[in-house]
């Protein structure tokens, strides 16, 4: 007999196994994917030349695309084949990271923006004239008709960032069915103590899915974007340029594809699995329609057959529902606590969005090196801070004021971390015309007409244009022509300009008047500060991810058992809706308004923007997270207090009843009790 009742256990086991390695696969898949979007945002902002503003839409679409089918799976897919259901949600995601990168096939070759012409005769001494004594740079400011225009963009295929609109928003589509129908798959046929131990077995390997996400983004961001298609001799920029565009296509068929082969497993699995453990199952189910019959919140079940329910229609749902969602709601502990994750998210989600391209303009770092940066350290500091948080509580056994303490703490720990940061910065890029004049003296300026000087005013350059040369001073030019340049020599990155007129206003006799493509680089200091900035960064992540599991448990205890359901997705759908798609395109919109000089699309128009007022960058972006994260901590106090006083009200309500329960007892004279408390008292006595 027990050999026999063995047998199915071992397959049971191997089966919910297979589906464990199988979520586990899945969580990493989609963090993979998730991560490597947020990594590609500034290339295909550039290949695309659109705002931020416009990009934060695009990545807003992942929420939207969740939210239009969140509540529909969430109801009817538990009554459905849920690996099956999972299985398709995964082909979805993969469906819509292939057609993200499918502009690149229809999109033609990256025309960046130049203002110079090169020769292929490498031979040749001079090989162009960069300041013109005609006009035929000023020709290219002249903005092309309607008719043109518009047959220009449709050949250039400048609109193709709504295939990754769509296929962001296919992904959300997709990703929905995994976590809840996932946890509850797992919950219902595993053993009630191994649910939270095969939990953290999945999260642990979806916490290395954004690492390697962010990784493969700072590999793909050095490969040029038509790698294969052209001759990377001619290519005048280099991975540091804020013109260069990464393969940022190849990574969404990369993670597309993984997405693919994580699905195939759950095509697999059955629809239901033996329960582990059979015996513990009964009173589990008995216990559950007790509660469903005690609140007439669920379904009746019936015993013998668990599978088997009777049919709810959407009235009697409908019914109870929003008394329900009435009680939740009266809970000010999760109304407070709904509204300090709102705040907080909307922080993290824009800082996380936009801060590759923070640390590029503020402290001069290549967009791959940026990127790397994050996926190395901020990630893996971040899935620490979760473990450490978790262990703290139960190495302390801590209750839920001991959880709100950590919680608090550590935001407001996280806080002045990121308050200190503010004030960590290198100074703007020594561009001029920009944010230095001609002569050296600062400046900072949104004016095109500045980037004309004496030296260069009979040069008939293009000011629209935005090809940096850097000279032997430390300043950079918007272009060779707007430095004055007569000749140059070389070909591809290699071209050196010579007789440079505007350098000549600001040089040290022992220097020449040439310049050379690209940038020049920040001052020396500037890489000691940026080292301080990512330890703060470091620091701050930890610290803010410890406090992410408390806070967590706060949510859950302070919740009415048959209401847990209902509020867990009522904090989903709030927190994505308008945690997840308003703080890109708000963030983006104020980065936008700091920028010095937009580029030019190859059509005519403004295109994404090259260089920002460091400055006010840092000001806008730190100053709004700082100040949604002030408000946060702000919202925990009052949370604290909150929690403080109902535990007391709690405590003096339990005391009463245990009063009121002794007094009854005495009133209805129940003889054992008496006797039973004076032999105590009379034990007390003699033992005093």
């Amino acid at each position: 007999m027990s050999v026999e009742s063995k047998k199915p256990r071992e397959a049971c086991c191997s089966k919910l196994k297979l589906f464990l390695a199988s979520m586990a696969f899945v969580y990493f898949a989609k963090a993979f994917c998730g991560a490597y979007m947020k990594s590609s945002i500034t290339q295909i902002e550039r290949r695309f030349d659109i705002p931020s503003s416009l990009i934060g839409v695009i990545d807003g679409s992942f929420e939207m695309g969740n939210l239009l089918v969140i509540a529909f799976v969430s109801y009817f897919g538990a009554k459905l084949h849920r690996p099956r259901l999972i299985a398709i949600g995964c082909l979805i995601m993969a469906a819509g990271s292939f057609l993200i990168a499918l502009p690149h096939l229809f999109q033609g070759l990256y025309k960046y923006e130049t203002s110079v012409s090169h020769s292929k005769d490498v031979n040749s001494t001079e090989n162009i004239l960069p300041c013109l004594s005609n006009h035929s740079m000023t020709d290219a400011d002249e903005t092309p008709d309607l008719e043109a225009r518009t047959a220009c963009e449709k050949a250039a295929g400048s609109s193709m960032w709504i295939y990754v609109f769509l296929g962001n928003m296919l992904r959300g589509i997709g990703e929905t069915p995994i976590m809840p129908l996932g946890v509850s798959y797992l919950d219902d046929f595993s053993r009630e103590e191994n649910t939270p131990f095969y939990l953290a077995c999945i999260h642990t390997v979806g916490i290395l899915g954004p690492m390697f996400g962010f990784m493969l983004g700072s590999f793909l961001a050095k490969i040029y974007v038509d790698i294969g298609s052209v001759d990377l001799d001619s290519v005048t920029i280099n991975h540091k340029d804020s013109r260069w565009v990464g393969a940022w296509w190849l990574g969404f068929i990369v993670t597309g594809t993984v997405i693919l082969l994580s699905s195939i497993p759950l095509w697999f699995l059955p629809k239901a699995l033996p329960k582990q453990g059979q015996e513990q199952s009964q009173s589990k189910s008995t216990e559950l329609a007790t509660v469903a019959e005690q609140e007439n919140f669920l379904p009746e079940e019936n015993q013998e057959h668990e599978e088997k329910e009777k049919p709810v229609t959407f009235q009697e749902l409908a019914k109870d529902f929003i008394p329900s969602l009435k009680r939740l709601f009266r809970n000010s502990i999760y109304s407070l606590m709904i509204l300090t994750y709102l705040v907080s998210v909307n922080g993290f989600i824009g800082m996380i969005t936009f801060k590759p391209k923070y640390l590029e303009q503020i402290y001069g770092q290549s967009a791959s090196k940026a990127i790397f940066l994050i996926g190395i350290l901020n990630l893996p500091a971040v899935a620490l801070g979760i473990i450490t948080g978790g262990f703290v509580l139960k190495r302390f056994k801590l209750g839920i004021i001991g959880a709100a303490r950590v919680s608090i703490t550590a935001s407001f720990g996280s806080f002045c971390l990121l308050a200190s940061q503010v004030f960590i910065h290198c100074e703007n890029a020594d561009v001029a015309g920009l944010t230095i004049s001609y002569q050296g003296a600062p400046q900072v300026s949104y004016n095109q007409q500045t980037l004309l000087s004496q030296c260069n005013i009979g040069c008939s350059c293009s000011m629209k244009h935005w090809d940096p040369v850097c000279a032997n001073n430390g300043m950079t030019y918007a272009s060779p022509c707007l430095a004055g340049c007569q000749t140059s020599t070389g070909t591809g990155k290699e071209m050196v300009f010579h007789n440079c007129t505007c350098i000549g206003e600001m040089m040290t006799p022992d220097m020449n008047m040439s310049a050379v493509l690209g940038q020049c680089p920040r001052k020396n200091d500037c890489d000691h500060t940026f080292k301080i900035y990512m330890a703060l960064s470091v620091l701050g992540s930890f610290i803010s991810a410890c406090g992410g599991t408390p806070g967590y448990i706060v949510l859950l205890r302070s919740i009415q058992q048959d209401l847990k359901s209902l509020a867990l997705g009522m904090q989903t759908l709030i927190v994505r809706t308008l945690g997840g798609i308003p703080p890109p395109i708000y963030f983006g919109a104020l980065i936008d308004r700091t920028c010095l000089k937009w580029g030019t699309k190859l059509c005519g128009g403004r295109g994404a923007c090259r260089l920002y007022d460091a400055d006010a960058f840092r000001m806008t972006f730190m100053g709004l997270i700082t100040g949604l994260y002030f408000l946060s901590n702000m919202l925990w106090g009052g949370l604290y207090l909150t929690i403080v006083k109902r535990q007391k009200k709690l405590a003096l309500r339990n005391q009463a009843k245990e009063n009121g329960l002794e007094g009854n007892r005495v009133v209805n004279g129940h003889a054992n009790i008496h006797i039973a408390k004076n032999k105590e008292d009379t034990d007390r006595e003699s033992t005093i």
